[in-house]
């Protein structure tokens, strides 16, 4: 096992229970056929809707742009869709995501893999990789499928 890997994913553990109340920022990015960008983590296993932490000093919209960009040279070009506020306690007992909805974007690219991300794509809903995380079907389900939202990512 290499030990880079394992030293992010103990950092990952340690600054999840570290912290105080920690907000987070998430994205359904879709494009013109519904397909929907997701993200593969070297940290976490399963793929993703892209995002992360809000940043001390941070709205959500900034650390939106912001991860969008790192994540997947995604660049929003109109207003994000304010979709949802889930509190994420399977992470913590003090997570909190917030979920746009972006659908007025420009991506020059898909990005190279790297430390963070190892794989991102555009996906439809019927071939969303089998290990899809169960939070991220249930938020693309809302979306594209009118289901009810719940206070918590599941």
């Amino acid at each position: 096992m290499k030990i880079e890997p394992l030293l992010r994913r103990m950092f990952h553990v340690y600054w999840r229970f570290a912290r105080g109340m920690t907000l987070g920022v998430r994205a359904v990015v879709l494009d013109g056929e519904n397909r929907v960008f997701l993200v593969k983590h070297s940290y976490v296993s399963g793929w993703h809707l892209p995002g992360g932490g809000v940043e001390t000093g941070e709205t959500f919209l900034s650390s939106l742009k912001r991860e969008l960009i790192e994540e997947g040279r995604i660049e929003m070009t109109g207003e994000p869709l304010l979709h949802g506020l889930f509190f994420n306690r399977r992470v913590s007992p003090r997570d909190h995501v917030a979920v746009y909805v972006v659908r007025q974007y420009r991506q020059d690219r898909m990005p190279e893999p790297n430390h963070e991300i190892v794989a991102c794509g555009f996906f439809s809903v019927a071939d969303l990789p089998s290990d899809t995380t169960q939070g991220t079907r249930a938020r693309i389900a809302e979306v594209l499928d009118n289901r009810p939202l719940t206070e918590d990512w599941i």
